[in-house]
């Protein structure tokens, strides 16, 4: 407790430079970026709310997609909304404790979020693989173990990992070079040996990112032999399709995500690191809404009968 008070004596604030050198295309990329923000929480809070209303999107794949839509709407407005103001000011003052925050709910979230894909590419695979066992392996009791597993395992690994960090002595240069608290941004200020913490940060997201990205290269391996078995060429096509934009928003993200963490303090490198941290926290997260559900039929449909249900109530006669 006394190097935490320690640490917030030495380092009360932190200054996030965000994208200061931008000069006059500052504007234009806050504008770009609002766009992406909006459509990414319009398309995440539709998904979440056709899937709580519609009686048939009442399965466990619709469960996930459900939460993970939760998860992404929280994840966003943890980062996006400080980046935006970042964009309209050459840098914004963070206290200890908010920066601390951010995250730890960034990680925590970040992580259910890794988690909670590799549950879902695990679904697919017994829905395709082992379709007449499908309803005894994935019942609503194993989704909620599923999930509650996957939220408590980000927010205890995020919480570790926090904590191990902002007990280090920050007494440098308090400038984080970054639109928000990224762990290899605060790293880099610390003013002691970091070694630990870099083994803490490599073991956390060996957990976090490598482990569930191999079982949905593997879940996704068994789906695509399955796939070829199919007779039919259209039916190959359209599951190929399917899979490979699951597949294609996966790599991306979580290859953004291990090139970033799975690596040594000394390849930090803060401007790159900027243009791939936007990816994983502004690209794939619009591109989920797209990619899981909004090209699926049965969500569309989904979507016309809560647009028509709506027109009907607003059109009908009020009664007397």
């Amino acid at each position: 407790m006394a190097q935490f008070q320690k640490n917030h004596t030495l380092s009360s604030e932190f200054i996030i430079l965000g994208f200061g050198d931008l000069g006059e295309l500052q504007i234009f990329f806050f504008g770009l970026f609002l766009i992406m923000h909006l459509v990414t929480l319009a398309g995440h809070t539709t998904i979440v709310l056709i899937t709580l209303v519609d009686s048939c999107l009442q399965t466990p794949m619709y469960f996930f997609l459900r939460n993970l839509s939760t998860i992404e709407i929280c994840y966003i407005l943890v980062i996006v909304p400080n980046m935006l103001a970042n964009f309209l000011s050459r840098s914004q003052r963070m206290s200890f404790l908010g920066c601390a925050l951010q995250m730890h709910l960034f990680i925590a979230l970040g992580g259910a979020e890794c988690f909670l894909l590799a549950m879902m590419a695990y679904d697919r695979f017994v829905a395709i693989c082992n379709p007449l066992r499908y309803t005894i392996i994935i019942t609503q009791a194993v989704c909620l173990q599923m999930l509650t597993l996957a939220c408590i395992s980000g927010f205890a690994l995020s919480l570790a990992l926090t904590t191990l960090i902002f007990l280090l002595p920050f007494c440098q240069s308090h400038e984080i070079n970054h639109f928000f608290c990224d762990i290899p941004a605060v790293l880099f200020l610390a003013c002691s040996d970091t070694r630990a913490n870099e083994v803490a940060v490599f073991f956390v997201c060996m957990l976090i990112l490598l482990i569930p990205f191999l079982l949905i290269l593997l879940s996704y391996a068994f789906i695509i032999a399955a796939i070829l078995r199919i007779h039919s060429a259209e039916g190959r096509s359209k599951a190929f399709s399917t899979c490979a934009g699951h597949l294609l928003v996966s790599v991306l993200h979580y290859g953004c995500a291990i090139f970033i963490y799975i690596r040594p303090k000394s390849c930090y490198t803060p401007e790159q690191d900027k243009v791939v941290s936007l990816i994983y926290t502004n690209v794939t997260p619009m591109l989920y809404p797209m990619i899981y559900s909004l090209r699926n039929k049965e969500v569309k449909g989904a979507l016309r009968r809560l647009l028509k249900s709506y027109n009907q109530m607003k059109h009908q006669p009020n009664a007397r």
